[in-house]
């Protein structure tokens, strides 16, 4: 799944809806959300590490990095 598919899937599970996010991204951060905007950014995979983090706090979830076993060559 890629970004857009995990954020939306999050979104179902927690019974928010992409407008109730985008208002809430608003009052957090002081910078105007929409829905369409947000639905805009999801669906290029155009989303912001802060923004993502923002809609993971929204939706009672901690976005973090967890180390794997597998390798990237250069």
């Amino acid at each position: 799944m890629g970004v857009k598919e995990d954020i939306k899937t999050l979104f179902v599970q927690s019974s928010w809806t992409m407008k109730a996010v985008a208002e809430e991204m608003t009052k957090r951060s002081g910078r105007v959300y929409s829905s369409q905007m947000l639905s805009q950014k999801l669906y290029r995979e155009n989303l912001h590490y802060k923004e993502a983090k923002l809609i993971g706090e929204i939706l009672g979830y901690e976005l973090k990095f967890e180390k794997t076993n597998s390798k990237i060559s250069n």
